[in-house]
């Protein structure tokens, strides 16, 4: 009897631990998925949305340029991490750099990389913020600095090997078993068991190839070692990366497919001037035949308008994210405030709330699309679908933005009035609003606490010193940070217009009083309270967020600096402002333009500083007569302190002994002539199709005109991709230059010709601003041409969308369904292509055509 009860205690014992493991892994899942292939929450079963970045601190580049500064790296995720949450962000993923943390087996090294990322899994938290974990990359932790072998398995076996070869299999099964099982000394739990930790990825774009069914084995296995450590979770795998195996990704036994989106192309190394908005105007899914795909969740890995400074793109994104059905999507990638004056990590994006900060508003615009969109909701064809639900976005304002009567968000002046003011509770924003009027050039932030007081946050302000896109390195600045007071007017009819200002951030004893809502600010946190008010300090937190935090850079030199883009061409006789952004710049400072034209007329003309930074001169006609223009812009700091730019150079250029030869030029046209949009000797900065790359593809070469150079595209045959051979231009700022002469120009003319025997058709196409097309075909031959093409004679059509995305099974070609009577002061881009008419028969022949300019004639 006594043995009897003491197995039924034993037995009972053993269901209730075990119900109680089930229970706690179980417990540890905050989503799954459904029949459908919907990621739902397990608490209510409602849909579940994820929108947030990828951030690389911890490995890789992101680690060592850290080192190299002296940073202290925990401090710097604690920082990064505060702006995530502050701009509202709830995912978080990034591809770990295995390489940094494993052996040639396979052996899980428990290092410093792995510490920093259990510690960065553990900030992340704090703030609510989700992580989806891809614990294999496949490369090298080089970049943007050479390669080097680490030891990890990836440094042995290639992306090819790593899916193919049956040791490069077991490395990864070894790995992943140890990795899974592995225990965040910070959080004291297994990935597997903390909440927070939602799914994982397999790999970061794997590259398949040899038989399909040896790519859905491994896939299997890879997902059997990760289940094979109670891992309960939903596991993703990549679809898009190999097309072609699909089908193979599809059939394997996953709960969801992965995705990638970079709908501009990558490292364009300049920034991309233009409308990019039709590039992502919906997000196609080849994939959707396969019956096995239908049961799968979605999910963006990585995305990002690559090269593009317009603060339109990522709510865009958002949009068809939600459109096709996506329920996660990470930007690639947030950079680091400690590095993103430089903009090193990855040079062909560009994100982080203080250095950019009307990107940094429009991803936080997109991440509020992103939860509230309906899934699988179409909003119409640009421009149609600039307008959806709360959101609107614009590429003449350079605008994004979100209006509920709760929240209000933009990314740039706006015009728009809050929906209902006496609702409202969130805002943040850059620029001039109905309820905020703020001279600074940062992003901030106002968050309703109680009635009659409000959180202010004000960012400093960030001023552009070069191409942020170009080139990268460390010693080379391309934003500026500055600290400085300005003037900000407050309108919310609880707060009133005499309401107090306290200081909340640490070392910050800032107080005063609104008069008419208006306030002297600088870089912090604050109270604004009613006058009359009692408030109460009870409340310490406020959307994962401590109400006394700030976060924010120093600059990095008290030194000047001028950022000038310089017009190509004006018109003769016509009065000119030229402006130039410069920063540390101190009251009584003098900044002086100084310019001459090559009749022996010299200026020096006082520039003022008309808003924040931006600093203006009035240039008298009588130095603009046709010809060329030379100028240098010359800031003085007390008696003997003189820099001239460009280049920066120390001392006086009135000085005998100053011998830099620096200028900016402009062409000054006279009256009546051409408006060259195109010229092969210069303009350099086109987007080609196909990526012609090889010297006997794309040259440059000499005419028999002296001086004169053509642009020479070849293809050998139009058998791969489309048969096409294109390039584009970027001529909006040629054309408003000299916008006052627009009305009287009537043809464009072309000098081309083509080495094929048959004459080829060539058709030059005109699109806008709103991206409307307008082409027209001519005739090319053998020998070199001036073909005119009247302005009249265009007619509606479609243009190319380059530079290609990746992946490239998105659309080649849109047509605007609002293209209405052309006009020439609305064009954006030129472009140029051969193709259009050739039978498929003949694709297999060599085609080769050669442009030298392109202008317009009146």
């Amino acid at each position: 009897m006594r043995n009897s009860l003491r197995i039924g205690i034993a037995l009972v014992f053993i269901l209730w631990i075990g119900s109680t493991l089930t229970a706690n892994s179980q417990g540890s899942n905050a989503v799954f998925v459904d029949k459908q292939g919907v990621l739902r929450w397990q608490k209510d079963k409602t849909e579940a949305n994820f929108f947030g970045v990828n951030y690389t601190v911890p490995f890789a580049y992101g680690y060592r340029s850290h080192k190299a500064i002296g940073i202290d790296i925990e401090k710097a995720i604690d920082q990064d991490v505060y702006h995530m949450a502050r701009l509202g962000f709830n995912a978080f993923r990034v591809h770990v750099w295995d390489t940094e943390i494993s052996d040639s087996l396979g052996n899980l090294l428990e290092n410093e990389h792995l510490r920093l990322f259990d510690y960065l899994i553990y900030k992340l938290k704090e703030r609510n913020i989700k992580i989806l974990i891809t614990p294999i990359a496949f490369w090298g932790p080089g970049y943007p600095e050479p390669d080097y072998k680490t030891g990890g398995f990836s440094s042995i076996y290639n992306k090819q090997q790593a899916v193919t070869e049956e040791a490069a299999f077991q490395a990864q099964e070894r790995y992943l078993t140890q990795f899974f099982e592995h225990v965040n000394p910070y959080t004291k739990v297994s990935y597997q068991n903390d909440p927070d930790v939602i799914a994982a990825e397999v790999n970061n774009e794997p590259h398949h190839t040899g038989p399909k069914a040896r790519a859905t084995e491994y896939v299997n296995r890879m997902v059997k070692a990760i289940r094979g450590t109670d891992w309960t979770k939903p596991i993703f795998y990549n679809i898009s990366e190999s097309p072609r195996y699909a089908d193979a990704v599809a059939n394997a036994n996953i709960d969801g497919v992965s995705f990638q989106w970079y709908p501009t192309g990558l490292v364009a190394n300049r920034t991309l001037q233009g409308n990019y908005l039709p590039h992502v105007d919906r997000y196609s899914i080849p994939f959707d035949t396969i019956p096995a795909f239908a049961g799968k969740a979605r999910m963006v890995y990585e995305f990002d308008a690559g090269d593009i400074a317009s603060p339109t793109m990522y709510p865009a994104m958002s949009r068809s994210f939600r459109d096709a059905g996506f329920q996660w999507a990470t930007q690639f990638a947030y950079d680091p405030m400690a590095t993103a004056y430089a903009n090193t990590e990855y040079q062909t994006h560009y994100v982080n709330l203080a250095y950019t900060p009307e990107k940094a508003i429009s991803l936080l615009i997109a991440s509020k699309a992103f939860q509230k969109l309906p899934r699988l909701k179409n909003y119409g064809t640009y421009p149609a679908d600039s307008v959806f639900d709360v959101f609107h976005v614009s590429h003449r304002q350079q605008l994004s933005e979100m209006n509920t009567p709760q929240e209000f968000y933009y990314a740039n002046t706006t015009s728009t009035r809050p929906t209902n003011l006496n609702k409202l509770e969130r805002l943040a924003g850059v620029g001039y609003s109905p309820v905020v009027r703020y001279g600074g050039r940062g992003a901030y932030f106002l968050d309703k606490l109680e009635n009659g007081v409000w959180r202010l946050e004000v960012m400093p302000d960030a001023i552009p010193v070069t191409d942020p896109f170009a080139k990268a390195s460390p010693q080379k600045e391309v934003v500026r940070i500055q600290w400085r007071a300005h003037t900000m007017q407050v309108r919310l009819p609880e707060l009133g217009d005499a309401f107090t200002v306290e200081a909340l951030n640490e070392g910050n004893r800032y107080s005063t009083r609104a008069s008419q809502g208006s306030i002297t600010i600088q870089p912090g946190t604050y109270l604004l309270i009613r006058s009359g008010k009692r408030y109460k300090r009870s409340q310490s937190s406020l959307h994962n967020l401590q109400l006394s935090e700030f976060v924010a850079p120093q600059p990095q030199s008290p030194e000047p600096t001028v950022y000038h883009q310089p017009k190509q061409e004006v018109t003769a006789n016509k009065s000119l402002s030229i402006s130039a952004v410069i920063a540390c710049i101190d009251p009584g400072d003098k900044v002086t333009l100084l310019m001459n034209n090559f009749s022996g007329v010299w200026k020096t003309i006082d520039m003022q500083e008309k808003v924040a930074y931006t600093w203006q001169a009035e240039v008298p006609v009588d130095i603009l007569t046709p010809g060329l223009v030379q100028y240098r812009i010359l800031v003085q700091k007390g008696q003997n302190d003189f820099t001239t730019y460009p280049g920066g150079h120390k001392g006086n250029p009135h000085a005998w002994d100053y011998t830099q030869q620096d200028y900016w030029q402009m062409r000054v046209a006279a009256e009546n002539s051409a408006l060259e949009l195109f010229n092969a000797a210069y303009d350099r900065n086109l987007t080609v199709y196909p990526n012609l790359w090889r010297s006997e593809e794309r040259q440059l070469i000499t005419i028999q005109t002296p001086g004169q150079m053509a642009l020479k595209l070849s293809r050998p045959n139009l058998k791969e991709g489309e048969p096409i051979i294109a390039w584009q231009h970027f001529v909006g700022s040629k054309l408003q230059n000299r916008r006052a002469e627009l009305a009287d120009f009537k043809r464009i003319i072309v000098k081309a010709r083509t080495e094929n025997k048959v004459p080829l058709q060539m058709k030059v196409t005109l699109v806008s601003k709103d991206a409307a097309a307008y082409s027209a075909t001519v005739e090319l031959k053998q020998q070199l041409q001036e073909i005119e093409i009247p302005l009249e004679s265009l007619q509606p059509d479609s243009f190319i969308l380059l530079p290609r995305p990746y992946p490239g099974f998105h659309p080649f070609r849109l047509k605007s369904a609002s293209a209405g009577q052309f006009d020439l002061s609305q064009v954006e881009k030129i472009e140029v292509s051969i193709g259009e008419g050739i039978a498929p028969a003949a694709y297999g022949q060599p085609y080769t055509f050669e442009v030298a300019s392109i202008w317009l004639g009146r």
